[in-house]
Order: C-alpha cells, then sequence, then structure tokens
C-alpha cells in the first residue's frame, strides 16, 4: 500500500504545471507521509450539490491546476461531443442539442455572437470569485478549452456566480464554468459546470447546473483523459468580456422590481469579504434606493475572510460586524433624529424606521448568489435578528402574490407558474402556493434541480438561496433576491408595517411554520456515514413525544426524487401540545463536512395575540425533537 501510494503521488507529481503543490507534494513524498497520501489519493472529486468543491492542496481528491486542467479536458471532450451530434440533425435543418442562441448585439467583448455563431465553435463562457487560485484555474480552463476547439470567454474580473449563470444565456453559450467555493472555508476552491439551452435538456432549462445523466457523462470523459502533458493549453487564443455582460445583468436585474413602488428603505450591507459589493450597490443605485451603508472592514475582497471564522451568514458571528455596524448608525440616526426633533416609527427617536437609522441588514456570501436578511429585534443580544432562510421564501413568495408576479411562467409571459423549493425547506411554500392557486413543486437539495422544474417562476431553497427572476439567472441570485426583499421592506415601511409583521400574518392565516436545524461540523467524514447508518438500522419511532409515522430512505429513490443519501421522518400531531404536524430530514451536506437536520413543526394560529405563546411551545418542540434525534444519531 505504502508502495503504491508514493508511486501515484510521483506520478501526479510529474504532471503537476504548478510549483506551489509540487513542492507540497514531494515533501510529503520525502517524508512519506501515508495517511496524508491516502487521504489526498484515495480517489477523485465527484460533482455534488454545487460541483466540485475541496480544499486546495494536492493531489486528485484536492482543488489544484492539475485536477481542474483534468475537468476541463473533460468537459471539453463532453462538450465536443455534444456539439457533433448537434451538427447532424442540423446539417438537415433542423436544430439539435446544443444548439446555441447567441446575443443579437456583436461586439469584441461577445465573441461568437451574431450570425456567424451557428456553424461557429461552441462558445464557453468562464466566471470566478476571488478566493486563492481562482483567477489561475480559470485561466488554465480557458487555455483547455481554447486547446480543444471551443471558444471561452473570461469574464472580466470577479463577480457574482448568478452573473456567470445570466451570461451563459445571455452570451447563447452552450456551458458556463464558475470557481467559486461559495461560502465554503478560506481553504477551499470549487468548480460549477453551467449547460446551455439544448445541452441542459430543454431551452427553458439553459443556464442551470448539471444533473444526471450530465455529470455522469462528464465524469467519463475526465476519467478518459491521459497525461496531462498530452492536453493542449495555448498560451492566448480566448477573449475576455468587456462590462456589456455586467451592465446587461444590472438591466436586467432591475426588471424584477413593480415599477413605482416605494424605494425608502435603508440598508446596511455586507460582502462578507466576497466579490458581491460593486455588482449590489450598483443594481440598488439603478433601482433608485438609497445607496446602502457598506461595512467597511468587509467590504473588499479577501480571500483569507479574515473578520468571520467561516464566510457563511448562517455560521455564529459571521453577521456580528454588520449587527455592529447597523447599531452605530441606529445610534448617529436617533441623535440626528433628536436634535432634530423628528420622531421616530413607533418608539423612541431613532428607533429603526426613523431618518437615517437602518431598516435592515443583507448580507451576501463571497459570491453572492446567497442573500441573508437581518431585523430590529430588540430581544435580540445584538439588537438584530437574522431570518431564517424559510422566513425570507416566504416573505418573497408572498410578495411575488401580492404584486401579481407569480402569474407569470418562468419565460415571463402570462398563464402560470411554478413555485418550487426543496424536500429540506419549509412547507409553507406549499400553503402560500395553494391558497394563491399557483403550481407548487418540490425537489431533492440544490438549485441544480430547483432550476430544472418546468415553468418555475420563483424558487427557494432554505439555505439563503433565491431564484426571483428564472428566465434571467437560472440559479440561485443573491443580487436580485436583495432588491426584492429591499423592496418589500420599503413597501411595508410605507404602511407602518415591517418584514416581522408580515411573517405574523403568515403564521395566522397559515399556521406558524417553525423550523431549525442540527447541523453537526465533523473532521472525519465516517462519523457522518456511521449516523446514517445508525438512523438507518434503528430508526426512531418517536421524537419529541410525537409518534414517527413514516420512516422514508431517500436512497431508494420514488417517482418524484431521484435516489439521494438522506433520511425523511413524518411526525404524528398532537392536539394535547398543539402541534399539527411535524417532519425531520437528515443527510449529509454536499458542500461542507457536515451532517444536517432539518426540522419544521407545524402549530395553528387563532389569532395574533395567541401567537408569542405559540412561537415559544413551536421552540419547544423542536428543541426536544433536536435532543432525541441527536440521541437517536449518536452524534
Amino acid at each position: 500500500m505504502q508502495h503504491e501510494l508514493i508511486v501515484r503521488a510521483r506520478a501526479w507529481l510529474s504532471e503537476d504545471p504548478d510549483p506551489d503543490t509540487r513542492d507540497e507534494l514531494a515533501k510529503l513524498i520525502e517524508a512519506e507521509d501515508t495517511d496524508e497520501l491516502a487521504a489526498r489519493f484515495a480517489g477523485t472529486l465527484q460533482f455534488g450539490t454545487a460541483g466540485l468543491r475541496a480544499e486546495l492542496g494536492a493531489g486528485p481528491l484536492r482543488m489544484n491546476r492539475a485536477v481542474v486542467i483534468r475537468t476541463a479536458a473533460g468537459l471539453a471532450a463532453y462538450l465536443n461531443r455534444r456539439h457533433q451530434q448537434h451538427q447532424q440533425p442540423a446539417a438537415t435543418g433542423q436544430p439539435g442539442p446544443g444548439a446555441a442562441t447567441p446575443a443579437d448585439t456583436a461586439t469584441t467583448s461577445q465573441p461568437g455572437t451574431g450570425a456567424a455563431a451557428a456553424t461557429a465553435a461552441p462558445l464557453v463562457v468562464i466566471g470566478y470569485d476571488a478566493r486563492h487560485k481562482s483567477i489561475d484555474f480559470a485561466r488554465d480552463t480557458a487555455a483547455v478549452l481554447t486547446g480543444a476547439g471551443l471558444r471561452a470567454v473570461l469574464l472580466p474580473r470577479p463577480l457574482p456566480t448568478p452573473v456567470l449563470a445570466f451570461a451563459v444565456r445571455q452570451l447563447g453559450a452552450v456551458a458556463g464554468v464558475e470557481v467559486t467555493a461559495s461560502h465554503n472555508p478560506p481553504r477551499d476552491n470549487g468548480y460549477k459546470v453551467y449547460l446551455g439551452d439544448g445541452i441542459a435538456g430543454t431551452a427553458s432549462q439553459g443556464g442551470s447546473q448539471i444533473v444526471p445523466p450530465a455529470d455522469a457523462e462528464i465524469a467519463a470523459e475526465i476519467a478518459a483523459v491521459g497525461s496531462l502533458h498530452e492536453v493542449p493549453r495555448p498560451q492566448s487564443g480566448w477573449d475576455t468580456a468587456g462590462d456589456e455582460v455586467l451592465a446587461a445583468y444590472l438591466d436586467r436585474a432591475a426588471t424584477v422590481l413593480t415599477p413605482g413602488s416605494p424605494r425608502a428603505v435603508q440598508v446596511v450591507y455586507t460582502p462578507l469579504h466576497g466579490v458581491g459589493r460593486e455588482t449590489l450597490t450598483a443594481a440598488f443605485a439603478r433601482a433608485g434606493f438609497p445607496a446602502p451603508i457598506v461595512v467597511a472592514e468587509q467590504a473588499e475582497p479577501d480571500p483569507d475572510f479574515p473578520t468571520v471564522a467561516f464566510p457563511n451568514p448562517e455560521e455564529p458571528g459571521a453577521m456580528d460586524l454588520a449587527y455592529a455596524t447597523a447599531s452605530a448608525h441606529h445610534t448617529a440616526g436617533a441623535a440626528s433624529a433628536a436634535s432634530a426633533g423628528t420622531p421616530g416609527t413607533p418608539g423612541s427617536p431613532g428607533s429603526p424606521g426613523s431618518p437615517g437609522s437602518p431598516d435592515i441588514v443583507i448580507a451576501n456570501d463571497p459570491d453572492a448568489d446567497r442573500c441573508a436578511v437581518a431585523v430590529p429585534a430588540a430581544d435580540a443580544s445584538a439588537g438584530w435578528r437574522m431570518l431564517r432562510g424559510d422566513e425570507v421564501g416566504a416573505l418573497l413568495a408572498a410578495h411575488l402574490v401580492r404584486t401579481g408576479r407569480a402569474g407569470r411562467s418562468g419565460q415571463g409571459t402570462a398563464g402560470g407558474g411554478t413555485f418550487a423549493t426543496t424536500i429540506v425547506s419549509s412547507s409553507l411554500l406549499s400553503r402560500i402556493a395553494a391558497t394563491s392557486g399557483v403550481p407548487y413543486a418540490e425537489t431533492l437539495t440544490g438549485f441544480k434541480w430547483l432550476a430544472r422544474v418546468d415553468g418555475v417562476r420563483y424558487a427557494y431553497e432554505e439555505a439563503l438561496g433565491y431564484c426571483v427572476d428564472p428566465a434571467g439567472v437560472r440559479d440561485k441570485d443573491g443580487i436580485t433576491a436583495a432588491l426584492l426583499i429591499a423592496e418589500l421592506a420599503a413597501e411595508l415601511k410605507a404602511q407602518g408595517r415591517t418584514l416581522p409583521d408580515l411573517l405574523d400574518e403568515l403564521a395566522v392565516t397559515h399556521g406558524l411554520h417553525a423550523t431549525d436545524q442540527l447541523s453537526v461540523r465533523v473532521d472525519d467524514l465516517s462519523l457522518i456515514a456511521a449516523a446514517m447508518q445508525r438512523l438507518r438500522d434503528q430508526p426512531p419511532t418517536t421524537l419529541a413525544a410525537l409518534p414517527v409515522t413514516s420512516a422514508q430512505d431517500l436512497a431508494q429513490g420514488s417517482e418524484a426524487l431521484p435516489p439521494t443519501d438522506g433520511l425523511r421522518y413524518h411526525l404524528a400531531g398532537d392536539a394535547g401540545s398543539g402541534v399539527e404536524s411535524a417532519r425531520v430530514i437528515v443527510r449529509p451536506s454536499g458542500t461542507e463536512p457536515k451532517l444536517k437536520c432539518y426540522l419544521e413543526a407545524v402549530l395553528p394560529v387563532g389569532s395574533l395575540e395567541a401567537l408569542p405563546a405559540i412561537r415559544v411551545r413551536a421552540t419547544q418542540i423542536l428543541a426536544a425533537i433536536k435532543r432525541d434525534l441527536a440521541a437517536a444519531a449518536g452524534i
């Protein structure tokens, strides 16, 4: 075993083009560190919930230039094969899979657009974030694709992932690549692949991430790549886009808002050391919102994310600087209002809602495809409470229904449109859809599934991901979600109401859908597998004294859902405890070394006056479910 590891490592070393990882691997070989070598050479990276994602380092189970070059070569082979399949029916005048629909405006920064594009080589657009090695991985991808006879265009600088997803459709590309690890720790990077019209399945799915069977077909092409020395990597030949793509994205983003709707809302914003600031502030300016107050310490891209333990808005402490900034401006607003004799809205002068005082806090994760929202909360230690993804998801859905935008299809035309969410998200969306006459669908976790729902008008997942304009961006988009939540906050403010007020009204109408998570981060992935196996071997019969009425192993698959590693439990309601129903889903994270358990309890609400006590009861029920579930899983 030791000899085999050393031989494989030396073979890898001979092909590695990066002096950093060559030096790292050479030291491991010299030290004969078989444990570390085994961790790096025990397999290859596979496309998960969000593409490839792993720690930076040498070896086939790490993100590095060798892995990226091999992946790009496999992707190029797949795209060329699909393009050739398209050419055969195209020769008879019938469009085949992979037909491009390029934009009509041809410029040097949008190569291959216009009439000649129909017969030109397929176009692939490449984006990247500001993480360590991202620009290197993007350039390697461009070089490999160019060497394989494809046309490659790089976005001009680190930009949000939704800009790349938009560009795939805007430029008529057959595929897109985004180099990002989103909200993962600074030591990680990743690689997402999007497919264009035709190749993605249907024209309505163009610009969405890969799913089976495309992922397996690409993986087979990657495995078939020979020596990296034989992969052509020219030093030039690809193009770099100008600012036209970003300008077109911003134009499109503005269309998610209702013309003439209120814009008077003050937002504190943090990009969490990521790439969102330029795009979000430009989007707010075009829409006519006041300029957001940007958290200075986190305003610029920094791949080390120095002010947070994890650059994920959901993680404890990630929002602390944003709350401190909001509180500082609240104090300044209070002083200004008091000196001017301006009363706040209701409460003391300068309370949230008064002139100059922040109304909401918005955060994007580092690649700006997610959006976190916080609201003033007197009972919270920081004075602010971050809304759960399910709460924001329900607010946006209710807003789309009220403004009449939910009656449009995913292509922006009249006559329907579906609300969609994932199996781990709250069931509240299904009730909003049912009472509004909107079709509803559920998918597995990840926007690669949500984006493919037929006629999708709006989709969200509880992990702070929202797709409010699937015709423009067929993925989660933290920029347009921020615009829409700001519009809703401004409309409510004009009425003397708040986002929590609307949540209360939804609870009275549909029942309180209380959600929570049990999330366990591990260093040893075998602990996650052991917990899942324990739950399969000894499934719980009760949780929080509520009988488990069904236990479904999602690995078996069903007519509605492809197989996935997960378990779903439905719990019976109990009139005595005030619970209508409850649900638990357990699954390994597809992006981080975590076991994630998603909990929901639904409690009927008779009136606004009864809601505070019902919230307390819901919190108790969820805490008991977490306790019993942790014991059952042995975590």
